[in-house]
């Protein structure tokens, strides 16, 4: 009889909990600042380092250039590729070539209507002709094969130019001028606003939080209020040995002034939880009936029957 009480007990325990989470939202839980974003910015090309331009804790900006690689070689082929497809002399001399072999055939096919040339002279001039034509358009195809050179000569010395991929701060710089770099990161930039939150809920608020759904995190720095923050993530699929799953909240940071890194306590509003859903018809239970739980306990107190 004890075995029955004391587990009717705990059953009426944990029910009660559950329902105080629904209905009045979790207490703080622990949490994690993180950077919105990281990268390891490193360069395509191997190559001298021939100046560094940022050093730890820098602000930059998205395609501020962070360092800069000796170019001298690709410089001057860009520039040789550049004078050869800006070069028109030869364009416009078969252009004037072709201009003039269609005068030829014209004045050809008007003397021979008339008589005065045989139809052999203008077989050649129409031949002349359409060598001139051909002529022309293998300058015109040179020009294009001499423009796509040139922007491949522009984007290898585009990548002796090292450009941060988003706006933030430089977390850590790894190489100086002068040295060496292959395929190791040159700087790790963090994006600082938004932050990242990471928060471990327990299952019992699986559907209370949602996309969307609003919090308060409190950073672990003194005199700092909690600040609000919004839902942009939830897993879907929960942790069966600890009982719980992840979200993924943003928090403003525009001023900068939350640093990353930081542990928090996030609490969230259990009005932003969706509406929980009528029970089936077939499971509601009379006012005043007893409530069976496993092993045909009851939760007023009195035993049930098995079942």
């Amino acid at each position: 009889m004890k075995t029955k009480k004391t587990s009717m007990r705990i059953a009426a325990g944990m029910l009660a909990a559950l329902a105080a989470t629904y209905a009045h939202g979790a207490g703080p839980l622990g949490c994690l600042i993180e950077p919105e974003r990281i990268a390891e910015v490193g360069t395509p090309a191997a190559g001298v380092i021939r100046s560094m331009l940022v050093e730890r804790g820098d602000r930059v900006r998205k395609g501020q250039v962070i360092a800069v690689l000796q170019d001298d070689v690709e410089r001057a082929s860009t520039e040789v590729a550049q004078t050869r497809y800006r070069a028109e002399a030869e364009v416009r001399a078969a252009q004037a070539n072709a201009d003039l072999a269609h005068q030829r055939r014209d004045r050809a096919q008007e003397l021979q209507a008339r008589g005065f040339i045989s139809a052999q002279a203008l077989e050649q001039t129409l031949a002349e002709t359409r060598v001139a034509e051909e002529k022309l358009l293998q300058v015109r195809e040179q020009k294009r094969s001499l423009e796509k050179e040139w922007q491949l000569a522009r984007a290898r010395l585009s990548e002796r130019t090292i450009r941060s991929p988003f706006d933030g701060v430089v977390a850590e710089r790894y190489f100086s001028a002068g040295e060496r770099v292959e395929e190791k990161p040159m700087a790790r930039i963090a994006k600082i606003d938004p932050l990242r939150v990471e928060v471990i809920l327990p299952a019992a608020m699986y559907g209370s939080v949602h996309a969307g759904s609003a919090a308060r995190i409190a950073a672990d720095l003194p005199g700092m209020a909690p600040l609000p923050a919004r839902v942009t993530l939830v897993d879907r699929v929960l942790d069966a040995a600890s009982g719980t799953f992840r979200a993924r909240l943003l928090l403003p940071n525009a001023d900068g002034r939350i640093p990353a890194g930081l542990r928090c306590r996030a609490e969230f509003d259990a009005a932003t939880g969706p509406s929980p859903a009528p029970a089936p018809a077939s499971a509601t239970v009379p006012s005043g009936a007893p409530l069976k739980l496993d092993h045909g306990l009851t939760l007023n107190g009195a035993p049930g029957r098995r079942m």
